[in-house]
């Protein structure tokens, strides 16, 4: 199972801070993921990175029966809703708190928010998709509220099928979340600087929105 292990970077965590939570892809690290955020509109943020244990957050493909998964999976979630709740404790409600995640960690971060919906400060999934076999859709509840939410995938991608991320999209928007999802042909299992912008324009740009309208 997994050992919480945090590493945080950006501003001090207070009860007005904006929170993004970053999970890396297997073989990858927290270190990995925060230094994404160097190309991020979020140097007002608090950057949280939970590590996976020996680097990975499950054993076998996300689109493997989610039981041959186990227990890591269940184990990553509870680390992801772990350092929710103790953010709430601390005075941070969902709607400043937002997620980053690539390739296995997209996957992480889209089955943590659709098991969880509610209104979030925005997630972006860089490669990635509803975990399982199939998408279970009865494990899927709440409403996003209108969370801004941005997939950015590539067609093919030798991980993560477009099928896959197109369902994903679909249960999102059902559950009333702003979905933008990116298809970049033949980009490979990388990020590249559109969805950057993307992410920036879509998600943390709403950040700002907010903070210059005094809300």
């Amino acid at each position: 199972m997994h050992k919480k292990n945090i590493v945080t970077a950006g501003i001090a965590l207070s009860a007005d801070s904006h929170v993004l939570i970053m999970l890396h892809g297997r073989g990858g690290s927290a270190e990995d993921i925060l230094s994404l955020a160097t190309h991020l509109n979020v140097k007002d943020f608090t950057l949280i990175a939970p590590q996976a244990t020996s680097n990975s957050w499950y054993p076998y493909s996300f689109l493997s029966p989610p039981s041959q998964n186990e227990p890591w999976l269940s184990g990553a979630l509870n680390v992801v809703g772990e350092v929710i709740s103790e953010l709430n404790e601390k005075g941070i409600p969902p709607e400043r708190i937002y997620f980053l995640g690539f390739s296995q960690g997209a996957c992480l971060a889209l089955e943590f928010v659709a098991r969880n919906a509610r209104k979030y400060g925005g997630v972006v999934a860089f490669t990635g998709g509803l975990i399982g076999d199939k998408i279970y859709d009865e494990n899927y509840e709440g409403d996003f509220q209108d969370t801004p939410i941005f997939i950015g995938s590539s067609n093919p991608d030798p991980h993560v099928p477009v099928e896959r991320v197109h369902a994903t999209s679909n249960i999102l928007k059902s559950m009333h979340a702003q979905v933008t999802e990116k298809v970049y042909s033949g980009m490979g299992h990388t990020i590249n600087e559109d969805e950057i912008e993307k992410a920036n324009q879509l998600v943390f740009a709403t950040r700002t929105i907010k903070a210059n309208a005094g809300i």
